[in-house]
C-alpha cells in the first residue's frame, strides 16, 4: 500500500463544489462540441493509462460499478483494460435503478468485449476478494449526497474488510465532495484518481485514512469555466506565491523593509523568542526588536545579534507607532502581568498584529479581548487553540465554516494550522496551502511562522498577501529541510535555515 499523499500538478487553483463540477462537465460538452460519452472516454482513458503505467503486476482485477456516471467510468476502464489484454471482472451493484444514459452506453460496449460481468443483487452475490486483488472502486462519485446504507453500505464494508489494494475513481465511494463524511461507510482507498482538479474533501484531516495517495488527472475540461466561476475556497501554490512576492529595489535600504517588534519569551521559553525573531529576520524585514523579560536580555542579544532588544518593563513607555508590525505571543506565558501587557499593546497599536500561542490562550480566557484586535490582524491557532478560542465543532467542515464566520465578524485573518493550513479571510474566502509536511509537527514551528508573517507585514505586504506568502514559504522551507534531513529529524531551526532556498524558489518565476 502506498503512503498517502498528493501527486502531479494541481491543475486548477479554485476548489469547486460537487454542483460546480457537474456544471463544468456540461460547459465543456457545449464549448467543445462533444458528447458526455466522449468526455467519459477521456476520463476513463486517463485512469486506464495511469493504471497501466503503474504496472501493478498480474493481480486479479475486480471493478465495482454503481449505475451512475462514476459506474460508467468503471465500465469504460474495464473495456480499455480488456483491449490491452488485461483480464478483469466487473461487478455491478444492482439496486433497481436503470442506470444513467452513459452507464447504459458503456455497458453495451463492454458486452462486446467481456463475459465476466456480474450483478450484485444481495450480499450472497459478493465475490471472494483476496488481499492480493486489485480493486477498482467506481461505485459512487461526486454526486453522492447521502450516506451509503443497505446493500451499498454492506458492500463497502465487505471490500474494506478484505484489505486489498483499492483504486478509487474521482473519490472514494461513500465520501461527500463538499460536506463531512464523518460516520459514513467509505471505501478505504490506497490510490484515488481524481478528475481534473482537487476536491475540498481531500484537504481535511477527517478524510485522510480514506483517500490514500491522490493523483489529479487532466481530462481536458474547458479552462474558461474556471476563469468565470466564483468559489469560496482556493489553493495557494507556487504561482500564487510568486505573484505576491515583491523583488527588492536596487536602491532600497533597511528602512525600506520595515521595523518589526516581536513580543515573546519568558523564563524557560526563550527559545520561542529566539526562533520567532530569527525567522522574522529571514523573512527580509529591515529591523527586528525583540521584547523580552529583562533577565533574558543577554540571551536574545547573544543568540540573535542582528536583533535589537527591548525589555517588557520598558514596553509601556515605548512608542509603538515606530513599528510597522508586531508579532505577539510565542512563549509569553499567561500570568496577570502578561495579560495586562497584551491588552495594553492591542489598545495602543492600531495596525495589524500577528497573534499566536499564549496571546491566543489569553484571548480564550478573556474573550472580550478579541474585540480589541485591530482589523486586518492575523490569528494563527493550531486546532486545539482554535477550539479553546471559538468552541468545539462536530467535524472539519463545520470548523471551516466557523473560521470563515469569525474571520468575517472580527475583520481578521485566521490561520488554522495543519497539513493543508487553512486561511480564513474577512471577505468570506478561504485558502488552503499546498506546501508543508509532517516534519513541521515539531516544537517551535509555529513560532517560526509567527516571525515570518510578522516580518512580511512590516515590509508592506497586505495582511492577505503576508499570510498567504508567509504560510507558503514556511511550508516550502519545511519541505526543503525535510528533503535534506527527513521529516523525523528536522527541527524548527532547520525551517529558518531553509528560508533562503524557499525565497529563491518563489522568486525564480519572476526572473
Amino acid at each position: 500500500m502506498s503512503k498517502p499523499g498528493i501527486s502531479k500538478t494541481i491543475l486548477h487553483m479554485k476548489l469547486f463544489s460537487a454542483k460546480q463540477f457537474h456544471q463544468w462537465d456540461q460547459h465543456t460538452i457545449q464549448a467543445q462540441n462533444i458528447t458526455s460519452w466522449q468526455l467519459m472516454e477521456r476520463a476513463s482513458l486517463s485512469c486506464t493509462n495511469w493504471i497501466l503505467d503503474k504496472k501493478f503486476g498480474s493481480p486479479s482485477i475486480k471493478i465495482f460499478c454503481g449505475k451512475g456516471n462514476n459506474g460508467g467510468d468503471g465500465l469504460a476502464i474495464a473495456r480499455h483494460l480488456l483491449q490491452n489484454g488485461i483480464i478483469v471482472e466487473v461487478y455491478i451493484l444492482e439496486f433497481g435503478a436503470i442506470g444513467s444514459d452513459d452507464f447504459q452506453a458503456n455497458l453495451h460496449h463492454l458486452h462486446e468485449h467481456a463475459t465476466h460481468i456480474h450483478y450484485i443483487q444481495g450480499e450472497q452475490f459478493f465475490p471472494v476478494i483476496d488481499k492480493s486483488d486489485l480493486i477498482i472502486d467506481a461505485l459512487y462519485g461526486t454526486g453522492l449526497n447521502r450516506p451509503l446504507s443497505g446493500l451499498s453500505g454492506s458492500l463497502v464494508e465487505y471490500i474494506n474488510q478484505q484489505q486489498p489494494t483499492i483504486i478509487s475513481i474521482d473519490l472514494p465511494s461513500g465520501m461527500f465532495a463538499d460536506a463531512s463524511s464523518r460516520g459514513n461507510n467509505v471505501i478505504m482507498a490506497c490510490h484515488t484518481l481524481t478528475l481534473q482538479a482537487m476536491k475540498l474533501c481531500f484537504l481535511l484531516p477527517e478524510n485522510e485514512k480514506y483517500t490514500g495517495h491522490i493523483t489529479v488527472l487532466d481530462i481536458g475540461l474547458e479552462p474558461s469555466f474556471t476563469e468565470n466561476t466564483k468559489t469560496i475556497f482556493e489553493l495557494t501554490d507556487k504561482k500564487v506565491a510568486s505573484g505576491i512576492y515583491k523583488p527588492r529595489s536596487k536602491f532600497s535600504h533597511k528602512g525600506t523593509y520595515g521595523h518589526c517588534l516581536i513580543i515573546a519569551g519568558s523564563k524557560g521559553k526563550m527559545g520561542a523568542a529566539i526562533l520567532s525573531s530569527r525567522a522574522c529576520l529571514r523573512s527580509g524585514v529591515g529591523l527586528v526588536t525583540a521584547c523580552i523579560p529583562e533577565p533574558s536580555l543577554a540571551i536574545i542579544q547573544t543568540a540573535v545579534p542582528e536583533a535589537m532588544g527591548l525589555t517588557t518593563i520598558e514596553l509601556p513607555e515605548a512608542d509603538l507607532n515606530m513599528y510597522a508590525s508586531i508579532g505577539l505571543g510565542p512563549g509569553l506565558g499567561t500570568g496577570d502581568d502578561v495579560i495586562s501587557m497584551v491588552f495594553n499593546v492591542l489598545q495602543n497599536f492600531k495596525k495589524p498584529v500577528v497573534l499566536d500561542a499564549d496571546a491566543l490562550n489569553i484571548m480564550s480566557i478573556n474573550k472580550q479581548g478579541l474585540q480589541l484586535v485591530p482589523k486586518g490582524s492575523i490569528l494563527t491557532p493550531h486546532p486545539k487553540e482554535f477550539e479553546r478560542l471559538f468552541g468545539k465543532t462536530e467535524n472539519n467542515f463545520e470548523q471551516l465554516t466557523k473560521a470563515l464566520n469569525i474571520a468575517t465578524e472580527l475583520r481578521c485573518y485566521i490561520v488554522l494550522k495543519g497539513h493543508h493550513t487553512f486561511i480564513a479571510c474577512p471577505d468570506g474566502k478561504g485558502y488552503f496551502n499546498t506546501t508543508g509536511n509532517t516534519g513541521l509537527a515539531t516544537g517551535g514551528s509555529g513560532d517560526v511562522l509567527t516571525g515570518i508573517i510578522s516580518g512580511l507585514l512590516a515590509q508592506g505586504y497586505s495582511s492577505l498577501h503576508a499570510v498567504l506568502l508567509g504560510v507558503y514559504l514556511h511550508g516550502l522551507a519545511g519541505d526543503i529541510a525535510a528533503k535534506q534531513l527527513s521529516a523525523e529529524a528536522m527541527i524548527a531551526g532547520d525551517i529558518i535555515k531553509a528560508m533562503g532556498k524557499a525565497f529563491k524558489s518563489v522568486a525564480e518565476l519572476n526572473n
